[in-house]
C-alpha cells in the first residue's frame, strides 16, 4: 500500500488525538491581537478556515502564498492552512529590505501576501493580487461552518508536490527559491523527532524563526506529536529563560548567537537557572565554538545537541548528541566531540568529493560535502541551471567543505568559498574562530581572508569584546600562535562594536569581506 505523505498528516493527528490540549501559546506582546492559548482543535479549525478563504479568492492548488512575519501563531497555522490544502507557502525573512521582499514575491509568482502589522507600511508598495495584514482576522479566515462558512475544498494528497518555497539568504546577489516537497517535510519532521526523542510530554519554545527552513521542520514534528508550542516573537536571552521557567520548556532550536544571549542573561539571573537537567537545545547555523558548548552544559545545565543541514535539505542531514560511550569524558572532552556536525541522520548518505587531482591522505585537505536523502530539495524555483548544478550526479552539492572521520562523524571545516588560502596553505576560518573564542575577552568573532601582495590572502579577525573586557591586537595574535599553527594566526585584528547577522544568527562573510576586496574582479587572490 502506498499512501502519499502530506503536511496535513501532522495537524490531522493533533486534532484527532490531542484536540483539547493546548497546542500553541501565541506571543502575548505583538502588534496584532494575540491569539492567546489555542487548543489543537482550534489550530486545525483556523487552518481549515484559512484554506476556505483561499478557495473563495480563487487561489488554486499549486498557487503561491507568501507570508512575511515574525514568529506568530498565525504564521504557524499557515503551514497547515496553506500547504496542507495543496497551495505553496512562501515564508519570507522579515528582516529583508522591501525591494528584497518584492523580488521574492514577484519571483515566486505569489498571488497572496500576508504581512505582519509591524511591516505593513514598509511593504505597502509590494505588488500582489491579494494582500492581507496578519491580525485582521476577518480578512484572513472564512467564517466558521457553524456561522455559515464553507468547508475547504479537499486536496488529493501528492507527496511530490511543492509544499513550500524557502528563499536562501545565500552568498549571491539574489536568493534562490528552494522547493521543498511534502515528502521532504514529512521525512525531515519524522527523523528529526526520532533523533531528538520528542514526545507528547515535551514543551517546545520557538526561538528559531519559523520562516527559516520552515523552523527546521519543528512546526510539523511538534504538532504531530501533540507538543505544546510556545511562540517567541523576538529573541531575548532573559525572556527565553523566563519562558523556560513559566511554561516548563524542554526543547528549543537555536543558532549559536541565541545561546550566547541566553548565557549572557544567565549571568544576572536570580536563583537557579530554569530547565537545568531538562532542556535540550538543538543548535545549528554555524559551528559553535567549544567554549559555547561547555558553557551551555555547565552554566545552564542544558543538553547540547548539534545538527548540520541546509535549507535545501529540509534541513536535517546530521545530528550529534551525547552518547553512552562518552559518559565518562570531561566537559572539555565531551564538548570536543559535540562541536562536530555529527553522524548522518537515518536515511541520509554523505560522501566527500575531493578537488580533482587531490588525495586526502596526502594533502589532508577537505572536500565538498555531498548528500543523498529524501530530505533533499526538488530544485530551485524557476532556476533549472542552478538546480542541475546543485543536484549533479544524483547528489546534492552542499558547498561546504568537510571531512568524515573513521567513526562516521562529519566535521565541517568551512564554506568552500570561505577557505582562506594564504601562502599556498588552506586555512579554515572556523578553526581560527574557535581558537579566538577560547580567549576570555572575546564575545564574537569572524575570520575572513583579505588581499595581501605577498601572501595572496592573509587572515583578518573581526572581534567584538565582552563587556568590560580588554584585549589588544598583539595579545590575540599571540594567543592564536600559542594554540594553533603559526600560519593560522591572524595577521591583523579589527575591533568592532557588533557583527551584522541574518535573522537566524548567521554571519554573511561575503558582506564582511566585500569592503576589503572592493575594486577587484575576484574575491580570491
Amino acid at each position: 500500500m502506498h499512501v502519499p505523505f502530506s503536511v496535513s498528516d501532522f495537524i490531522d493527528r493533533a486534532v484527532q488525538v490531542y484536540g483539547e490540549r493546548t497546542g500553541v501559546v501565541d506571543e502575548p506582546d505583538q502588534p496584532a491581537p494575540s491569539l492567546g492559548d489555542l487548543t489543537y482543535a482550534q489550530v486545525g479549525a483556523l487552518a481549515r478556515r484559512q484554506a476556505a478563504h483561499l478557495d473563495a479568492l480563487g487561489v488554486g492548488s499549486g498557487d503561491r502564498v507568501a507570508v512575511v512575519s515574525h514568529n506568530s501563531a498565525r504564521l504557524l497555522t499557515s503551514f497547515f492552512g496553506v500547504a496542507g490544502f495543496g497551495r505553496v507557502l512562501v515564508p519570507v525573512n522579515f528582516r529583508l529590505r522591501p525591494d528584497e521582499v518584492r523580488y521574492i514575491v514577484e519571483h515566486s509568482g505569489a498571488r497572496v501576501l500576508y504581512v505582519d502589522p509591524e511591516l505593513d507600511a514598509a511593504l505597502a508598495d509590494v505588488p500582489v493580487e491579494h494582500r492581507f495584514v496578519l491580525g485582521q482576522d476577518d480578512d484572513l479566515y472564512a467564517a466558521a461552518p457553524d456561522d455559515g462558512g464553507a468547508e475547504p475544498r479537499p486536496w488529493e494528497h501528492d507527496e511530490t508536490a511543492t509544499a513550500t518555497i524557502n528563499y536562501t539568504s545565500g552568498t549571491t546577489a539574489r536568493p534562490k527559491g528552494v522547493q521543498i516537497t511534502h515528502r521532504n517535510i514529512w521525512t525531515n519532521a519524522v527523523t528529526f523527532g526520532l533523533h531528538t526523542g520528542v514526545s507528547d510530554r515535551d514543551v517546545y519554545l520557538h526561538t528559531l524563526p519559523m520562516f527559516h527552513a520552515n523552523g527546521w521542520g519543528m512546526p510539523f514534528a511538534m504538532t504531530g506529536l501533540g507538543v505544546k508550542q510556545v511562540v517567541l516573537r523576538k529573541v531575548d536571552g532573559a525572556e527565553i529563560l523566563r519562558r523556560v521557567r513559566d511554561h516548563g520548556v524542554t526543547v528549543m532550536c537555536a543558532a549559536p548567537a541565541v545561546a550566547a544571549a541566553v548565557l549572557e542573561a544567565a549571568q544576572s539571573w536570580e536563583g537557579e537557572i530554569p530547565g537545568r537537567d531538562r532542556v535540550r537545545i538543538i543548535m545549528a547555523g554555524a559551528p559553535p565554538p567549544t567554549k559555547t558548548v561547555m558553557r551551555v552544559q555547565e552554566e545552564l545545565g542544558w543538553e547540547f545537541i548539534q545538527i548540520y543541514g541546509l535549507t535545501e535539505t529540509s534541513p536535517l542531514l546530521t545530528i550529534n548528541r551525547k552518547r553512552a560511550e562518552w559518559d565518562e569524558l570531561s566537559g572539555e572532552e565531551l564538548a570536543g566531540k559535540l562541536v562536530r556536525a555529527g553522524a548522518p541522520a537515518i536515511g541520509v548518505t554523505l560522501k566527500i568529493e575531493m578537488p580533482e587531482g587531490e588525495d586526502p591522505d596526502e594533502t589532508h585537505a577537505t572536500g565538498e560535502v555531498l548528500a543523498r536523502s529524501n530530505v533533499v530539495l526538488e530544485g530551485y524555483w524557476e532556476q533549472p541551471e542552478e538546480s542541475e548544478r546543485a543536484l549533479a550526479g544524483g547528489w546534492f552539492h552542499t558547498g561546504d567543505g568537510g571531512v568524515i572521520g573513521e567513526d562516521g562523524y562529519l566535521t565541517i571545516s568551512d564554506r568552500k568559498k570561505d577557505v582562506i588560502i594564504t601562502g599556498g596553505e588552506n586555512v579554515s576560518s572556523i578553526e581560527v574562530e574557535d581558537v579566538l573564542f577560547l580567549h576570555p575577552a572575546v564575545a564574537e568573532v569572524a575570520v575572513i581572508g583579505v588581499p595581501d601582495d605577498k601572501w595572496g590572502e592573509t587572515i583578518k579577525a573581526l572581534v567584538v569584546l565582552e563587556a568590560g573586557q580588554q584585549a589588544t591586537e598583539a595579545e590575540l595574535i599571540a594567543w592564536c600562535k600559542e594554540k594553533a599553527a603559526g600560519y593560522k594566526a591572524p595577521t591583523s585584528v579589527e575591533f568592532r562594536d557588533d557583527l551584522a547577522r541574518t535573522a537566524t544568527g548567521k554571519l554573511q562573510k561575503f558582506k564582511l569581506r566585500a569592503p576589503y576586496w572592493e575594486g577587484r574582479e575576484r574575491q580570491v587572490n
